[in-house]
């Protein structure tokens, strides 16, 4: 009997070029797709929550597929895990409906981005984390952040390429600025993102903080629907996937 499971993995994406399968080029996918065919002998179509990019991490990316195979949720995490290298994990495992679908079912993603806020890098935040040398004033992104808050058309904060066509608003559900210690952290959560949207809003942030842009200044940046306006997209290495929301009978609350 075919079963429709969800997986939810963590990895560091600092040595792949993202999630997606790509000639000559290790993806997460990928060696995901050789882990299966290892535990199952057979690799099911598996549908991705979202596409991350080279160098961005998740820790909470989902996955679902549909299987024959009768190996148990539980059992299917550590012989995956078992056949996974260091840098990808399998948290969890769940049947769920056979209309589920990773990616369309999904009604929500949040997203971390983190920077090293000193002025002498931190070796161990190498490829995990932003290194940004002068003194970030915390409060006055968190004000800027503010006004991504909402229903808004994004244009200003994707990179367009053939991926991303149609309409570009989204609802932005949380949007701060938060620190712990010398991490600066841009916390943000929308029922769903345009290419690069994430790290376009960090590099505007951080043109606040570089006096190129005041707080007040985004909802106008947001109104000229046009890329140019915004600040620049901010390296790949302190972005994070940090949850995915799904709606699932008997467990309204799981995350994926």
């Amino acid at each position: 009997m075919e079963r429709n499971l969800l997986l939810k993995i963590q990895y560091d994406g600092s040595g792949y070029h993202g999630w997606q399968v790509q000639e000559n080029a290790q993806s997460i996918q990928g060696v995901f797709q050789e882990a299966l065919r290892n535990v199952l002998g057979t690799q099911p179509d598996i549908k991705a929550c979202s596409r991350t990019d080279t160098g961005v991490h998740a820790r909470a990316f989902c996955i679902s597929m549909k299987t024959g195979h009768s190996i148990p949720p539980q059992r299917l995490v550590g012989a995956l895990n078992h056949f996974l290298p260091p840098d990808i994990a399998v948290l969890s495992c769940r049947e769920v409906p056979p209309d589920f679908h990773a990616r369309y079912s999904c009604r929500g993603k949040r997203y971390v981005y983190e920077i090293w806020n000193h002025e002498i890098r931190n070796p161990f935040l190498h490829d995990r984390a932003l290194h940004y040398y002068h003194r970030i004033d915390e409060k006055k992104l968190n004000e800027a952040a503010q006004h991504f808050l909402g229903t808004h058309d994004f244009t200003s904060f994707c990179t367009l390429d053939k991926r991303e066509a149609g309409d570009f608003t989204r609802t932005v559900t949380e949007s701060r600025v938060t620190r712990e210690g010398d991490v600066v952290r841009f916390t943000v959560a929308a029922d769903g993102f345009l290419y690069n949207m994430v790290r376009i809003m960090t590099g505007t942030l951080l043109a606040v903080q570089q006096g190129r842009f005041q707080p007040g200044d985004i909802p106008a940046i947001l109104a000229r629907r046009d890329r140019k306006y915004a600040g620049p997209t901010a390296p790949a290495c302190g972005l994070y996937l940090d949850e995915v929301f799904y709606d699932l009978p008997q467990d309204a609350a799981y995350r994926g």
